[in-house]
């Protein structure tokens, strides 16, 4: 991805397309059958490619989800124009994370049923460490988990209410309380 004249311009390798159409797949899949029955046959028949494709590029099924998680973040983080100074920048990026979320709500509502989920808190946990260890050193080890975990049981809590709210009410009771945590 790259920007050019302040438009977005989305290329993708041969190997970016694969992977896409892997997910996809896997996740076409899950919504009509149990993830534990799903095979990587099942997958690579359903995404078009070979079984040493998907080998190519991933270990196991949990990995798809994972590259799941990594390319959207990726794509979230090419879309945010500016670094968070102040609190209404900070609101304004979690608006956009809970935003994503909401979008992507079916995916992570199959990750649910699935009981999935705490891929994507380990890739929380993961992703908000590094993020705290490169940006804010001088915080605690602790701290990326607390807010780690902050996301998660809210939008898991949200997602089971159908994501019901709008996601900037979502934001702002969640900058609420990290304001309440550093008082």
């Amino acid at each position: 991805m790259r920007q050019n004249r302040g438009f977005c311009i989305v290329e993708y390798s041969s190997e970016e397309y694969t992977k896409h159409y892997i997910v996809q797949a896997l996740f076409k899949l899950m919504s009509e059958h149990e993830y534990g029955k799903i095979t990587v046959a099942d997958i690579v028949r359903k995404a078009g490619v070979g079984r040493a494709t998907f080998y190519r590029y991933f270990k196991a099924k949990e990995e798809v989800i994972e590259y799941y998680f990594t390319h959207n973040t990726k794509e979230f983080l090419f879309t945010q124009h500016y670094y968070p100074r102040c609190k209404a920048d900070y609101a304004k990026v979690a608006n956009d994370v809970f935003a994503k979320f909401q979008k992507n709500k079916e995916c992570f509502r199959l990750l649910r049923r699935a009981h999935l989920e705490y891929l994507y808190l380990d890739f929380l946990n993961a992703k908000l460490a590094e993020t705290f260890k490169e940006e804010y050193p001088d915080r605690t080890f602790y701290e990326p988990f607390l807010f780690a975990g902050m996301i998660f049981n809210v939008s898991m809590a949200w997602l089971d209410r159908d994501c019901a709210e709008p996601a900037g009410q979502i934001a702002d009771m969640f900058i609420e309380s990290i304001n309440i945590i550093n008082q």
